[in-house]
């Protein structure tokens, strides 16, 4: 007969907070998680099976937990690949968390593109909370990389752009 059963609750609970047992974690299913993240380009993944939870997340630490310990389960480091090497200049980051828009209304041109030279002024719009907060530029040259799309969520410090 299955042990689990047969032994209370409050018993599993206390060897499992004591640390006597931990729930498996598959590491292949980790594996497929952090693969299924990379090919998304979500930033975080969370699913919830047989009472271990497994968080994904970018750039951060691989970790499961059983949902009623409050330590982390089993945790691994995630594989980090060197990030490609970009042109020398100032790099334009996202001041806060949400949406980007390229242009100051739909239909309309984009504040800058690749090539423009820029002095002062807005090189796109973050609208967080129904609010539209304009991106001046930080140094003036000429726009050489745009790493975003019209649209697109950002996170506070993503980069944006960068000028040369």
């Amino acid at each position: 007969m299955n042990d689990k059963k047969e032994q209370p609750i409050r018993d599993r609970i206390a060897k499992a907070i004591a640390g006597e047992t931990m729930p498996k974690v598959d590491a292949d299913m980790v594996r497929d998680l952090a693969k299924l993240l990379e090919e998304t380009g979500l930033t975080e993944l969370e699913i919830e099976q047989g009472g271990v939870r497994v968080r994904v997340a970018r750039g951060t630490m691989v970790t499961a937990a059983a949902p009623v310990m409050a330590p982390a389960a089993a945790s691994a480091p995630k594989e980090m690949q060197p990030e490609p090497a970009r042109r020398a200049g100032t790099v334009v980051t996202s001041p806060m968390v949400g949406t980007v828009y390229l242009s100051p209304q739909p239909g309309t041109p984009a504040f800058v593109k690749v090539g423009d030279a820029v002095t002062d002024g807005t090189l796109c719009i973050i609208e967080a909370m129904k609010t539209m907060n304009p991106v001046p530029s930080p140094a003036a040259g000429r726009i050489a990389e745009i790493y975003v799309r019209d649209g697109q969520p950002v996170e506070f410090g993503e980069p944006l752009m960068l000028i040369e």
